[in-house]
């Protein structure tokens, strides 16, 4: 049976095969040698640049991009990834329009910023596409250190460890090193299989043995680990999913957003995943906004997202919702679900209208449903497993600014600690911040 836009239910192959390839490709195309120059030229390289500040990981950007305008691409990439590894996928996928390019001097000025992020992947780009590393080891301190979690957190800290001289081991839960890079970001930000190109490209530092299919608490202890290392860092981001707390949730096609878009990320034919003829998305931030626009590029005819607050509270950037709604995406605000209907499987979701006030959030008596053949959750994750004997704080592990958590020789970093924000970017500063500390503790400086 040939499948469309408006077939009911969940299905596969709503769109043409060509459409996938194209609904899927690189939604920010690279900046070439002259288009780069020309962006760099718009930089006034500010003193005291207002963007570095901005910047979690502290790049000099007007060094690399006055580096691009030079001609030297490959010295800028070695900038960026001195202050940040993961510079490459940070290019893609941070929110710039709410860091370093949101503080720009052109931006203020003109309401047009230095496009930081394009010159940042052209950098990146250029000197990883020669298959060259920008740093080496230094000689071996003979400690040995676990990392537990294979995503941005976690491999900016075994790349710093590593590169500082101490052998890293790194215990990963999933199939495949690169945690939120490889499974949390839409296909369309990373085309290429960038993630994974990215992971070997870092490794080959040396002196990382990577373990996968490693889950903290059932395949590994943190007791074990303190054992058997010097010191061991958590990274292991979140896998737990918050409920909706709606009557009905357990229906058939209500899903965590979050194993959509791993699904979506891991498959080999796009158009063999099912997806809704009309979809409704919960949630407010980043991982609704992916789930959403790439539930419409797979072919669903409607798609909405709704948020129990105001469209000002979603902590998705403006610049990402006006992506989504220019892809036919509906935002609706201020209205809470209540309970999903259906007979076995979903199909309506009832929402109340909601009030925010200074006594928090209110549910008002007016009620809509949506029609909904399928219903993603994206309203937050949840540590999951807990390591005994480790302190918490607001339902993350507790850290200092070093990342030193509660147990002696224990660090965290990422999502899964006090102070993570979501953000590959700020997970990375974590990880490498921490590893600092972890070798001034080793080497006793």
């Amino acid at each position: 049976m040939t499948m469309s836009q408006l077939t009911p239910g969940v299905v596969p192959g709503r769109l043409p095969a060509e459409a996938y390839c194209r609904n899927f490709a690189d939604v920010e195309p690279p900046l070439d040698r002259h288009e780069a120059k020309v962006a760099a030229d718009r930089c006034y390289f500010c003193h005291d640049a207002p963007c570095v500040t901005a910047c979690p990981t502290a790049i000099d950007i007007p060094l690399f991009i006055r580096q691009i305008a030079t001609g030297t691409p490959e010295a800028a990439a070695r900038t960026i990834f001195n202050q940040n590894i993961l510079g490459g996928m940070c290019a893609r996928v941070c929110p710039t329009e709410q860091l370093c390019e949101e503080v720009c001097v052109r931006e203020v000025a003109e309401g047009k910023p230095v496009e930081i992020a394009r010159l940042q992947r052209h950098a990146t780009d250029t000197l990883m596409a020669k298959n060259v590393h920008p740093f080496q080891r230094a000689a071996p301190t003979g400690k040995r250190v676990a990392v537990v979690g294979a995503g941005p957190a976690g491999l900016a800290a075994a790349h710093r460890l590593a590169m500082l001289g101490h052998e890293v081991t790194i215990f990963d839960a999933h199939p495949k090193p690169g945690g939120l890079n490889e499974y949390g970001i839409a296909s369309y930000k990373t085309p290429g299989n960038f993630a994974q190109a990215e992971v070997d490209w870092l490794l080959m530092i040396g002196g990382i043995t990577l373990r996968t299919g490693q889950a903290l608490g059932r395949d590994i202890t943190l007791e074990g680990l303190r054992a058997g290392f010097d010191a061991v860092f958590l990274g292991m981001g979140l896998s737990g999913v918050n409920a909706l707390r709606a009557e009905g949730e357990e229906r058939d096609n209500v899903h965590p957003a979050v194993d959509f878009i791993a699904a979506l990320r891991q498959a080999e034919d796009l158009s063999a995943l099912p997806i809704g003829r009309d979809v409704v998305v919960i949630g407010g931030g980043m991982t609704a906004i992916d789930a959403a626009v790439q539930s419409k590029l797979l072919g669903a005819e409607t798609v909405t997202i709704v948020y129990r607050r105001g469209q000002e509270r979603m902590s998705a950037s403006r610049h990402e919702q006006d992506h989504a709604t220019s892809h036919g995406v509906r935002i609706i605000c201020n209205a809470a679900p209540v309970k999903v209907h259906g007979n076995g499987a979903v199909r309506e979701v009832e929402f109340a209208y909601t009030e925010d006030g200074p006594g928090g959030l209110k549910l008002l008596s007016e009620t809509f449903r949506l029609k909904a053949d399928q219903l993603f959750k994206a309203i937050g994750q949840t540590l999951g497993e807990v390591p005994e004997g480790i302190a918490l704080q607001g339902g993350k592990i507790a850290v200092d600014a070093a990342g030193r958590t509660s147990l002696e020789g224990v660090w965290a970093g990422g999502d899964c600690a006090t102070g993570g924000e979501d953000l590959t970017v700020t997970a990375v500063a974590q990880g490498r911040d921490a590893a600092m500390d972890i070798h001034a503790e080793l080497v006793g400086s």
